[in-house]
């Protein structure tokens, strides 16, 4: 034991290809292998044969930069694992009354506000006069876009919750 209880147990309980896909799966902007590596606790050729079986597996895609090969995680991957969660525990009207809620949320910060949408709160945040306003706004349009994708998910889900939930279509 190196006297890091948490990594040690990471480490002990999780496999190395888990802790790759862990780290990757959590990437906000595209890293090197190395970068995952270091994070993951295993060797850099270690990670390299991982991320490579996740691009396979079109869980992660790659980019290069300044010729060094950058991985992220897949978009597409993402939305259909964060429908799956979406649908796990709910049936339709769970999902639209989250729906209304999410709506509802999106009417408060649009009357609260007098703006429409996110990129209008972050121009009023270039306009104000205390660091506290400005932070306060940036927040708010960063949790408005959280909500906006939120919602079209929900949407998603409502939309083909027969197809995705495996039950009988709905008819046209």
């Amino acid at each position: 034991m190196t006297g890091r209880p948490g990594i040690d147990s990471w480490k002990a309980h999780q496999t190395a290809f888990d802790r790759v896909r862990s780290v990757a799966l959590t990437l906000s902007e595209p890293r090197s292998a190395g970068w995952i590596a270091e994070r993951a606790r295993v060797a850099d050729n270690t990670a390299r044969d991982h991320l490579q079986r996740l691009v396979e597996m079109d869980v992660l895609r790659t980019t290069a930069t300044d010729g060094a090969t950058r991985y992220a995680p897949d978009p597409l991957y993402t939305r259909m694992r964060a429908l799956r969660d979406l649908l796990d525990g709910r049936d339709r009207d769970d999902l639209l009354a989250l729906k209304a809620d999410l709506q509802a949320q999106i009417e408060t910060w649009r009357d609260r506000y007098e703006v429409d949408s996110p990129t209008d709160l972050r121009e009023r945040a270039a306009e104000t006069d205390t660091a506290s306003e400005t932070r306060d706004l940036r927040q708010t349009a960063n949790d408005w876009d959280i909500v906006r994708y939120r919602l079209r998910l929900v949407e998603d889900a409502v939309e083909h919750y027969a197809e995705y939930a495996g039950g009988a279509p709905t008819p046209a």
